[in-house]
């Protein structure tokens, strides 16, 4: 009997399926082939990682790459290198070093290769997706688990098509195309699914193109998204010195998807995603001339060296308007050479643009931040209130092009309205990528591996660890958020806070602090207690800092009336209880300060029954659903997936 057709995502899946069955829904568990972690996240996930006792990583390809804790403005930021340059040296790492670039940039260069599985502890890694592969973000636990040779586990997405026409016109970018994705689906409307583009308008873009449009899958909440790898993946790995690397990986003929959207690339226009949600989308036109402060040019979506050459030929022979800052962050090294080169980062020094180093910077409020009250354009992925570290900007999401013509215009721009005065023509791939590879340090033999001494700086201190979970919980509500909070809202990023992630004490102060400034404080003195949340609470970004910290507080559980799928997880793995409302409508009933028990949870957990909640302040019961497979029942029952590793 023949095997059914099988999609693009259910090749590589099947090809890499521990355990499970393919049915949506069901857990499934992955062999994954590459890891990557950055420094945000990367001292803790080796610090768990050397918990396993895992002597070398077991995958095919583990990086570590520096690219968000780069602004060195104390002794904090180079301790957490330091310790990632030694222990990746000991256990079988490859080390990027500060300034060879942003993780997902220099990973689609160097490393990527179409139908293998990469995980990584950024949520963007579905860059990777661009190039055939089948990459996903995860929480810095679940990439040092895999670094250590265990499986993936996740729940099977659906499969959706999302089905390209036609072909971009001039002045329209693939940025253009996953804004009007997100307008479309929205910041939830991915959450279970796996984004697959395919139909002949994917023919027409780029690997660089693919990868702006993976990337910012991310924001859809889905589990990935990805290409096909086709003539224009083999060129771009050719490229790169890299063919080798390359194998054809396209859906089967008569594959069937849960769901197909058809879109026509010709009938993309200019768009910005408005303050403050990647979704908020609306035409250029529509959102008229408004006066801009500041523009951003870079970050993992828009860095390539196509994007670049782009803005250069737009800037060149003209200078920015006299109310703009204008910052450009080159994807890597690789990309700030060649435009060196060729004289494009001369035309675009010329413009009047602030070159700043190749990292993630701004995009993470690392250093740039907008004037208060200000309005920033910007080519990242991410605009939610206070992540570019000035709380009150106004921070709009666009393409290089709308970024290019804003800044030299002083006013939000749709780039059309220039193409009188710019010469634009599409910028061509090369036929050869510059390669130097000297800013990437190969990890010692294991022979050697035993002298390589692993160095700890004063600021990185332990992971905080659960304990088993107990028979009764009780505890108040510490805080009642609305829909779509997001890590950032948890756990801000920013140039403040970011050198202290290796220090979840001190890192604490901050937790809610966008919301709450008291949270922190309140919650040391109630001795921890519960977390309310509405629609898709923890969105955004992959930090397991966002877990880490409310178990260091004490949170016992959050209650929430649905989840985004990464902070689920590392919820599940520091052994916080994460609860949805079987009636919503109780969320409303429920005030902060309430007091809350939940008598049998031991018990409903390990028997998989609805978890009883009794407000004994205002003297009423409710259930809440917690959804677990066999394997996240047990770790919630040990107290987290450490514990429940060292048990097995």
């Amino acid at each position: 009997m023949a095997e059914r057709p099988q999609n693009l995502a259910e090749k590589i899946i099947s090809a890499h399926l521990v355990s499970g069955e393919m049915i949506p829904g069901e857990q499934i568990a992955l062999k994954i082939d590459q890891t990557l972690t950055q420094d945000a996240t990367g001292t803790m996930a080796y610090l768990q990682f050397q918990a396993m006792d895992t002597p070398r990583v077991k995958t095919e390809l583990s990086v570590a790459y520096i690219d968000h804790n780069t602004l060195q403005s104390g002794f904090e930021n180079a301790d957490d290198h330091r310790y990632m340059q030694s222990v990746t040296k000991k256990h079988g790492i490859y080390f990027s070093r500060p300034g060879n670039g942003i993780c997902h940039q220099v990973h689609l260069e160097r490393f990527g290769k179409p139908g293998k599985t990469l995980l990584g502890s950024d949520s963007h890694t579905p860059t990777g997706g661009g190039i055939g592969m089948l990459a996903m973000g995860a929480g810095g636990l679940d990439v040092a688990v895999a670094m250590a040779g265990g499986a993936y586990y996740i729940t099977m997405p659906e499969i959706v098509l999302i089905r390209l026409s036609g072909e971009l016109r001039k002045f329209v970018s693939a940025k253009d195309v996953i804004l009007e994705v997100l307008k479309r689906l929205s910041v939830k409307g991915g959450v279970g699914k796996i984004i697959e583009y395919g139909g002949p308008g994917s023919r027409t873009l780029t690997v660089p193109q693919r990868a702006t449009i993976t990337n910012m899958g991310a924001e859809l909440g889905a589990t990935t998204s990805i290409f096909p790898s086709d003539e224009s993946t083999r060129q771009f790995l050719k490229a790169q010195g890299r063919e080798a690397d390359y194998i054809p990986l396209f859906p089967d003929p008569d594959a069937e998807y849960d769901e197909i959207i058809d879109i026509n690339l010709s009938d993309i226009v200019p768009q910005a995603a408005m303050p403050h949600s990647p979704d908020a989308v609306r035409s250029i036109t529509e959102i008229g001339k408004i006066h801009v402060d500041q523009v951003c040019i870079g970050s993992c979506t828009n860095s390539s060296f196509t994007d670049l050459m782009t803005v250069a030929r737009m800037l060149k022979g003209r200078t920015i308007a006299p109310n703009i800052s204008l910052s450009v962050s080159p994807g890597s090294k690789q990309v700030l050479n060649m435009l060196a080169k060729n004289g494009a980062l001369s035309d675009i020094i010329d413009a009047g643009a602030r070159v700043l180093e190749c990292a993630c910077g701004p995009c993470i409020g690392m250093g740039f931040s907008p004037n208060s009250g200000g309005v920033s354009v910007r080519t990242f992925n991410r605009n939610f209130e206070g992540r570019s570290g000035t709380k009150d900007a106004q921070v709009y999401l666009v393409s290089p092009e709308t970024a290019a013509a804003t800044a030299l215009m002083g006013y939000l721009c749709d780039p059309r309205d220039m193409a009188k005065d710019v010469s634009m023509r599409g910028v061509d791939m090369p036929d050869k990528f510059t390669v130097n590879d000297n800013m990437i340090i190969p990890p010692a033999s294991e022979d050697e591996a035993g002298e390589v001494e692993v160095i700890l700086g004063p600021n990185i201190k332990p992971f905080p660890l659960n304990c088993a979970l107990p028979e009764a919980i009780d505890g108040e509500v510490l805080l009642k958020t609305g829909d779509n909070i997001t890590t950032d809202h948890i756990m801000p990023a920013g140039a403040k806070i970011l050198p202290y992630r290796s220090n979840i004490p001190y890192l604490s102060r901050f937790c809610f602090e966008v919301i709450d400034p008291t949270f922190s404080a309140r919650a040391k003195n109630a001795g921890g207690g519960f977390v309310l949340g509405g629609v898709n609470y923890g969105q955004g970004s992959s930090r397991e800092h966002a877990a880490l910290v409310p178990l260091y507080l004490g949170v016992k559980a959050v209650i929430a009336k649905s989840f985004a799928r990464i902070h689920c997880a590392n919820l599940i793995n520091s052994g916080i209880l994460p609860l949805t409302f079987t009636n919503p409508e109780v969320y409303d009933k429920i005030n902060e300060e309430d007091t809350l028990s939940m008598p049998n949870v031991r018990y409903e957990i390990e028997n998989g029954e609805p978890i009883t909640v009794i407000n004994e302040t205002q003297a009423f019961e409710f259930t809440a659903e917690c959804e677990l497979s066999e394997r996240q029942r047990a770790m919630i029952l040990a107290g987290g997936a450490l514990n429940y590793a060292k048990q097995q």
